[in-house]
Formats: C-alpha cells, sequence, structure tokens
C-alpha cells in the first residue's frame, strides 16, 4: 500500500489509479450529460471541459465524490462517475478488433483465471484482454502475452498504462510467434492458464502442451464455426488435452420502466466463440467415452480451415500507427499526471 495518506484514504487502488473516494487531479472521469452522452475527461486543476453549451471547471469536480452531479457554466447537470474497465474498453484507441467484456467475462470464468496464476496470452490486440487478466491474477501474478505486430504491442501497452496509471512490472509484453518463441519465455510445465486469441491457434497447441502444467486450462477465443472445427480436431489430435468443450456467449438487455417490461429491439449477439480443455499428466490416456459414428472430413475440408481460407481482416498499418499514438499519448497523461498529483500531495 502506498505511504501517500491521501492514496490511503481513497481506498482500494487498481495498481496505480485509485478506484474508490474523491476525485482527484489525474483521475478519469466519465461525464454523462443532459442527453445521455458520454464524455471522459482526465481531471487537471484549472482544467476546463468544453461543449457547445458551455464550460464545465475540473476544479468544480475535484474533491466530490464519486457519483455525483455537478453543474456547467450554463446549468447543464452531468453525472461524474470513474469509468468502468467495459466503458474503458470500448472507447480506447485499437488497431486490432477487440474481446468485447461479455467475452473477456467468460474467459475468466471459462479458464479459472485466479489471483497469483501465471498466464499466456496471445494476440494481445490492443490491450482489452489484457486489462481482464490483469485484475484476475491480481499483483501476484504473472502475464507473458505475445503479439506478432509490434504496433498492436505499443497500442496494448498504451492503453493498458493508460488505464492503470503504470505499466504493471509483473506483466510482459513479447513481439513474435509464441508457437517459436513460448519455449524462451517460460519453463516447461509452468503455465497455470494459456488464453489464445488468434486467427490459427491450432499451431500453437504443440508449444501449449509442453508449458501447460497438468490439469492447467487452455482457452482459444476464435470467430468462425470453421476456425472452432479445426481447433477443437487439433487438441483432440495431441492426446493431451480433456475433450474440449465450446460455447458463445449472446447478450440482450431489457427496457424496463414501470409496466413497459420488454427486450431491447438491438442486443450484442455473436462475437466469437470459446473452445477450452484441460492439461492431462504426461503419459495420461484420456478414456474413450461412448460416442456416435465420428464423421467424415476429406483434405478439401481440412484446406477450408487454413487461415487464407478464413479470410482474416487485417487492420491497415496507417490505422494502427494512428491507435498506438494516442494510446501512448493517454500512457504519457496517465503517468504525468501520477506524478504530479503524488507531486502535490
Amino acid at each position: 500500500m502506498s505511504e501517500d495518506p491521501e492514496r490511503e484514504d481513497s481506498g482500494r487502488e487498481d495498481f496505480g489509479r485509485a478506484v474508490r473516494g474523491p476525485f482527484r487531479a489525474g483521475d478519469r472521469v466519465q461525464l454523462t450529460g443532459p442527453r445521455g452522452r458520454l464524455n471522459t475527461i482526465t481531471l487537471e486543476p484549472g482544467g476546463e471541459f468544453h461543449t457547445h453549451r458551455g464550460i464545465l471547471p475540473h476544479d468544480r469536480i475535484i474533491g466530490l465524490p464519486d457519483g455525483s452531479v455537478v453543474d456547467s457554466t450554463v446549468g447543464d447537470e452531468y453525472l461524474a462517475l470513474r469509468p468502468l474497465l467495459s466503458d474503458f474498453v470500448m472507447s480506447m484507441p485499437r488497431g486490432a478488433a477487440i474481446v468485447y467484456p461479455k467475452d473477456a467475462a467468460q474467459i475468466l470464468l471459462v479458464g479459472d483465471i485466479f489471483p497469483g496464476a501465471r498466464v499466456v496470452e496471445a494476440g494481445v490486440g490492443s490491450g482489452a484482454l489484457s486489462l481482464s487478466l490483469l485484475r484476475a491474477i491480481g499483483p501476484t501474478g504473472t502475464l507473458v502475452s505475445f503479439e506478432r505486430r509490434e504496433e498492436f504491442a505499443r497500442i496494448a501497452r498504451g492503453n493498458v498504462t493508460a488505464f492503470l496509471g503504470l505499466e504493471p512490472p509483473h506483466w510482459s509484453v513479447r513481439v513474435g510467434d509464441l508457437a517459436l518463441d513460448l519455449g524462451d519465455s517460460v519453463e516447461a510445465g509452468t503455465v497455470d492458464r494459456m488464453v489464445l486469441d488468434m486467427l490459427a491457434p491450432w499451431e500453437c497447441l504443440d508449444a501449449a502442451t509442453r508449458a501447460l502444467a497438468p490439469g492447467g486450462v487452455i482457452v482459444c477465443y476464435v470467430a468462425t464455426a470453421t476456425q472452432l472445427s479445426r481447433v477443437a480436431e487439433g487438441i483432440r489430435s495431441t492426446g493431451a488435452f480433456t475433450d474440449p468443450e465450446s460455447s458463445e456467449t449472446m447478450i440482450r438487455g431489457w427496457h424496463v420502466e414501470g409496466l413497459a417490461v420488454r427486450p431491447d429491439h438491438r442486443m450484442v449477439a455473436h462475437t466469437g466463440f470459446l473452445i477450452s480443455a484441460r492439461r492431462l499428466a504426461p503419459g495420461t490416456v484420456l478414456p474413450q467415452l461412448k460416442r456416435k459414428v465420428k464423421p467424415e472430413y476429406s483434405d478439401e475440408d481440412v484446406e477450408a480451415w487454413t487461415p487464407g481460407a478464413l479470410g482474416q481482416r487485417q487492420a491497415s498499418a496507417k490505422r494502427a500507427r494512428k491507435a498506438a499514438r494516442q494510446a501512448e499519448s493517454g500512457a504519457r497523461r496517465a503517468l504525468g499526471e501520477n506524478h504530479s498529483a503524488e507531486s502535490s500531495a
């Protein structure tokens, strides 16, 4: 715990950033305007939030408790709240498609991500899942994230630092191919959990088999049914895992006002499939389950599983560089504001 008395009074902290207590300079604040529009600002002494209908001085927010309502210079009311992790993830700079909060929550449960766990992640993308994993493992765990593209690694580092207020010392981002480089990063049989968010996770199964401890969990997040089929058969073919389990998660909101109770017109439907399995002890042969006749598939079917046939949508290099600059800018602000807040305290 910090020796700063102001930080002690602020309650629990999420690594470097307070998550409870009165608003302070350097805090990120989510403002909900009169028409429900959301804006996220970083509080600065003397700073101002400008709209076409007036100005909201930051000094009116600093010192208030979380969940307060403040007035702008023209009398408009704004609800001020610290943004939740899900709020930040949905609005942060991104180069690659993110793992949505509904899927991240399932990954934490299906993968049984626990405090102190040693976790390996592949396909760090924009850092959305990394933030959820870091929260779940806590400061006593370790997270090693692999990313093939340098610009995506920059985006992830920037976003994680911007949200937490520091780059966690127990998190490392490796630019490279997990299938080739995992052995240089972790010892065999020492990884508790492995999460693969990538186009062809079956290419990493041999490396995952060596790295996972007996009883460890592998979770793969894939977008299409062909990928799901390929990775399921790949897991079975290793003979080193339990029979894989697959699922998808859909969320449908409801409109509830008095007796007007109905489902929302829109829902967050399919975003991806989750498939998970557990590592068997070396030399263990999984008992055969009684099944119906296994369907046959041809070489042509296997060809349809290849990455080229799956039609991966690539983020442009220009867009990725822009997102990286935005993420790193947010990280610099977070680090600089935390330093200023500590100095003034």
